[in-house]
């Protein structure tokens, strides 16, 4: 199954694998994304596959939205990789968060 990426305004469905050979796709599709947008929801229910190449890109989009201040959002849990990335992100922000009130 291949990649497939279907938008309506901001909100965007990924269908299929996100995996290194097809990742160029998926990067080119939210290049500066947040240039034109304030918001962005990705819809990864009907994501059957992703690699480390795949989390690292949305990665990348959560990143550049935290940079801007602009909202993004994630529906579905995808895969127990990119769950634990974000949930480490997370914690390291509520860390932080905690220091600094000290």
């Amino acid at each position: 199954m291949e990649l497939t990426i279907k938008n309506n305004h901001n909100y965007f469905e990924i269908r299929g694998i996100l995996v290194k050979y097809n990742i160029h796709l998926f990067q080119k599709k939210f290049q500066n994304i947040f240039d034109e947008r304030n918001s962005l929801i990705l819809n990864i229910t009907g994501l059957n596959r992703i690699d480390s190449f795949g989390i690292n890109a949305i990665a990348k989009i959560h990143n550049e939205a935290i940079s801007k201040q602009k909202r993004f959002s994630i529906i579905g849990l995808g895969n127990n990789e990119l769950l634990d990335h974000f949930k480490a992100i997370e914690s390291v922000e509520n860390l932080e968060n905690v220091v600094a009130i000290l």
